[in-house]
């Protein structure tokens, strides 16, 4: 077993951090006794990682090791974890985008998944680390406040690795001391019940709200973002209970919705945070994903602060755009509502409209979260024309793009870790699962978003009468009189967090895997022929048929504009083409796979332990029907 973080990349999180937000404060009497504890925490972090050290090899003495509050703080700070730019991929493990990579979710589907094949994931390092604070930070000399505040940070981390963990294995072997490799009960324990684990995460995050410092260092989780967490996980634990009937846990579904509410409310309560917005619906949503300092931004709780010239590069760009690897699909573009308020999927036809045709008059979000008809790329000074023969959808990701050749800008914004915008949405999502819901609830959390993107307001009266059938169709083991308003609620929270990797989580814990089984799809073209995609009506690409050559040099056509067409070869998947499409030469939309897909309830929403580690021991029995 391996640790979810490389010896490596755990040294260069560690100096990274190091050089980002402490040895900045370390004067020259105290250089060498950092030294010497970075070298200790790095020692630590480099031993085997095989079920919690089976045989440790790590020398660090605590004695050693824990005399100071700055002790404690340099450990603590070396166990930092925090989401990254990397997070504007996650989402293709979702319904929200296609994507060409080698994803564990459309491989289950579409493979012979089994315990042999699904070997990540087992890893252990990261608690080891963890408890063998918690086993030792009693030696330091220090207030009672300060040893509480740094506490409560490892067991806030604890409980955010318990969480991943949780996710994806439902019942885990609990640990809250490093191990003993004498201790064989405890080194060859079953799993724990997913009901036991979880009591025990929410004791460490009780302790951790307790605790954890309203005031902390910039880049480092506030008890604003251990509550902001604690709404996140209580939420997905809660609805996840709720809608998985093959737990048996229904009955303690609402005691964590109750959490996320409170956690959420006390948050909103507490005045210190609010929507970002200057009143520029068409620019202050995308500032948050493409600003150089968000440190200072009322909405983000939580910042991982990039600067490459400090040697933290969030460079993205190569991945994110949608060249080769992943692109949006077609049914997240049509989850946005028209600029009115109503629905897009109610247009007539709205299957058939054309690139330019579905970005008129909608939601200003979708083109500040994808690439829209008239988009200017830098460095050029003329609208960009999707790369059809790069991308198998035609759209093209914008949120986390830094649209500039400037490769110091460009790897130097900061990611958003925690926005009081999934605050908002964490609360009114909790309110509608507990029927408390009310119109002042929705005034306060999802018009507040709405309004920041110059939308109309939700109207809970409204949704109910008339649930979208849009919707209603994804989620067919919802009902009840709030209908409407919950996946309204839904939409919003797809829409506004779309691409910031929380898609697949939240199709989890609704239990609506049967998603996963749709190939995205993409954009769509009538047939063959000349199409404008810059929104000025003049043609700037040309689909022609498989057995066409592409003309060449001055025998290629050009627009009305003297500028030379682009030309592609449009079919079907499985032919020599430049661009698939459902029909072929007859048209459809952009086809990204054809490969069927098939997930199993509730198998599929597991994963097996691997079998090296059910072979070391037998007592890890795999569940839901893994082998």
């Amino acid at each position: 077993m391996k640790s979810s973080m490389t010896k490596s990349s755990h040294r260069d999180m560690i100096i990274n951090y190091a050089r980002f937000h402490v040895t900045k404060k370390i004067n020259d009497k105290h250089m060498k006794k950092y030294i010497v504890l970075l070298s200790a925490v790095l020692a630590l972090s480099s031993c085997n990682d095989d079920f919690l050290d089976r045989y440790p090899q790590t020398s660090v003495a605590p004695e050693e090791f824990f005399k100071s509050e700055e002790d404690l703080e340099l450990y603590v700070n070396g166990l930092l974890t925090m989401a990254g730019p990397g997070s504007y991929q996650a989402d293709q493990s979702s319904d929200n985008m296609a994507t060409t990579g080698a994803i564990e979710i459309k491989n289950v589907m579409t493979g012979s998944p089994s315990s042999q094949t699904l070997t990540g994931g087992w890893n252990w390092g990261t608690l080891r680390n963890i408890n063998y604070f918690l086993d030792n930070y009693e030696k330091a000399v220090a207030s009672d406040e300060a040893i509480a505040h740094y506490v409560g940070l490892a067991r806030y981390y604890r409980a955010m690795f318990y969480f991943g963990m949780v996710k994806r294995y439902s019942d885990v072997p609990w640990y809250e001391k490093t191990l003993d490799p004498s201790d064989q009960e405890q080194l060859y324990k079953a799993r724990d019940s997913r009901e036991m684990v979880m009591t025990k995460v929410i004791e460490d995050l009780d302790f951790a709200v307790s605790n954890v410092r309203e005031s902390v260092p910039s880049g480092t989780p506030s008890l604003s973002a251990v509550k902001a967490f604690y709404s996140r996980l209580a939420l997905y634990e809660g609805t996840y209970r709720k809608y998985h009937s093959e737990l048996g846990l229904e009955g303690s579904a609402t005691e964590y919705l109750q959490k996320a509410r409170d956690m959420a409310g006390d948050i909103m309560s507490s005045g210190m945070f609010s929507i970002y917005s200057t009143g520029n619906p068409t620019s202050d949503y995308s500032k948050l994903f493409t600003s150089q300092d968000l440190m200072g931004n009322s909405e983000v709780i939580l910042v991982n602060p990039y600067d490459a010239n400090k040697d933290r590069s969030g460079d993205m760009n190569y991945t994110v755009f949608g060249d080769y690897e992943q692109s949006p699909s077609r049914d997240l573009v049509m989850t946005y509502l028209m600029k009115d308020g109503s629905s897009f999927t109610s247009i007539d036809e709205y299957q058939r409209l054309s690139f330019v045709e579905e970005f008129q008059n909608r939601d200003p979000r979708l083109m500040q979260t994808i690439a829209y008809p008239g988009w200017v790329r830098q460095p050029n000074d003329i609208p960009y024309i999707q790369s059809l023969n790069k991308n198998f959808t035609g759209y093209h990701q914008l949120k986390g793009y830094q649209n500039t050749t400037d490769n110091i800008e460009n790897a130097s914004a900061d990611f958003p870790v925690y926005r009081y915008a999934e605050v908002l949405l964490n609360y009114a999502e909790a309110k509608v699962e507990l029927n408390e819901l009310t119109e002042g609830d929705l005034d306060m959390t999802v018009n507040v978003l709405r309004e920041r993107a110059g939308m109309p307001g939700l109207s809970m009266a409204d949704a109910n009468m008339s649930p979208d059938p849009f919707l209603v169709a994804k989620y067919p083991n919802v009902g009840g009189s709030n209908l409407g308003v919950l996946l309204e609620i839904r939409r919003e929270r797809r829409v506004e967090l779309a691409v910031e990797g929380y898609r697949y989580d939240d199709m989890m814990r609704w239990e609506a895997g049967k998603l996963f089984e749709s190939i995205p799809q993409g954009m769509y073209f009538a047939g063959l022929g000349k199409y404008d995609l810059t929104g000025d009506g003049i043609a700037d690409v040309i689909l022609i048929s498989k057995d066409s050559s592409i003309p060449v040099g001055d025998e290629k056509e050009k627009n009305s504009l003297g500028v030379t067409l682009v030309y592609y070869k449009a079919g079907t998947i499985d032919e020599n083409v430049d661009v698939f499409l459902e029909n072929g030469e007859n048209g459809g939309m952009m086809v990204t796979e054809t490969k069927a897909r098939t997930f199993e309830f509730p198998k599929y929403y597991y994963r097996p332990i691997p079998i090296q580690q059910v072979t070391l021991n037998p007592n890890l029995e795999q569940i839901f029907g893994w082998n």
